[in-house]
């Protein structure tokens, strides 16, 4: 039985100013790899095959300061999206330290458009807490000029079919490291959980989950 992991990233520097972070790419907090010292004690006990990465700065560090803490591995970051990354910086030899990390701006966070970089708070006085809840936490409702989570999740659901789906059904154990709505559209899909109740879930930085997989269905289990 297969095994896939979902990991939040750590708490950047946006997130503690109370700024809407999206596409943009700023760094953790400076406390970050406290938590990744933590989070690494978990992880190394855990049996995965491949990772799979948000493209955002804050996705990809909060990989690398977790294996920081991992003796004897360390991540190889690898592009899915084409370009010059995907194709240059490839190669064929890896060896058993390596931990293949598959990196894809599908896997971002909701694209949040003109609300980049505002504080929320001001945005709340502006707009009202109700509207920009679903502006957030919405499926259907997209902040002004970006995305919906309903936008997010066909992107995403679409990465995973292609990709992370497959390896599961070869019985490879797979770790995700994504973003909040990114990895709330992915939960959203694997438990089959409706448009309405999908505004209430939420999953803390840092956030690990795990679930089993039969083949066909997702079984969610508590990690030790």
């Amino acid at each position: 039985m297969a095994k896939l992991f979902l990991q939040r990233h750590l708490k950047s520097q946006w997130n503690e100013d109370d700024r809407f972070a999206g596409w943009t790419n700023g760094p953790l907090i400076k406390d970050s790899s406290i938590i990744a010292k933590e989070l690494a004690e978990k992880i190394s006990k855990l049996n995965f095959d491949n990772i799979y990465c948000s493209s955002l700065f804050r996705n990809m560090d909060t990989v690398a300061e977790i294996f920081e803490n991992i003796p004897g591995k360390y991540p190889m970051f690898f592009y899915l999206d084409g370009g010059k990354m995907q194709k240059w910086g490839n190669y064929e030899n890896k060896n058993s330290n390596e931990i293949p990390v598959y990196v894809s701006e599908n896997l971002n966070e909701r694209y949040y458009g003109k609300l980049q970089g505002l504080n929320k708070k001001e945005i709340i006085n502006q707009y009202g807490e109700e509207q920009v809840r679903l502006w957030r936490r919405g499926y259907t409702d997209a902040p002004p000029g970006g995305e919906s989570l309903k936008d997010v999740y066909k992107r995403t659901t679409s990465f995973f079919q292609k990709y992370i789906k497959k390896d599961l059904e070869n019985n490879k154990n797979v770790l995700i490291v994504a973003s909040h709505n990114s990895l709330r559209a992915i939960v959203k899909y694997i438990e089959n959980i409706s448009d309405e109740k999908i505004t209430d879930v939420e999953l803390p930085f840092g956030a690990l989950l795990e679930y089993d997989f039969d083949g066909k269905n997702y079984s969610q289990i508590a990690l030790k």
